[in-house]
């Protein structure tokens, strides 16, 4: 049963940092391309940043130059580093699968 699990949401003020986590298991990891997702209020979920099997990353437009997707396949865990955090990155993020698994989603809020 593949399982994604993801950490490290809470609340950061503007310009903070971030860096969430998604732990996976039951899945072959090390070459599935895994994404982070977000919603925020009212808005519809988008994919901010992708990483390969390969390692090669590729970030949304809004998120560019700021955040970065890594992943550790011995760990079997993919994380998202959230730096100089802007209120419109708030929302609930998920970890995304390519064999279309998610997580069931971390808060992310954006406060001073």
């Amino acid at each position: 049963q593949v399982q994604l699990v993801e950490s490290g949401g809470g609340t950061v003020p503007p310009g903070g940092s971030l860096r969430l986590s998604c732990a996976t298991s039951g899945m072959v990891f090390g070459i599935t391309a895994m994404d982070w997702y977000r919603q925020g209020s009212g808005k519809e979920r988008e994919r901010v940043a992708r990483i390969t099997g390969r390692n090669t990353p590729v970030y949304a437009e809004t998120v560019k130059g700021r955040f970065t997707i890594s992943r550790d396949n011995a760990k079997e865990t993919v994380y998202l580093q959230m730096d100089n955090v802007r209120p419109d990155d708030a929302g609930v993020y998920y970890c995304h699968s390519d064999l279309e698994d998610w997580g069931q989603g971390t808060q992310v809020t954006v406060s001073s």
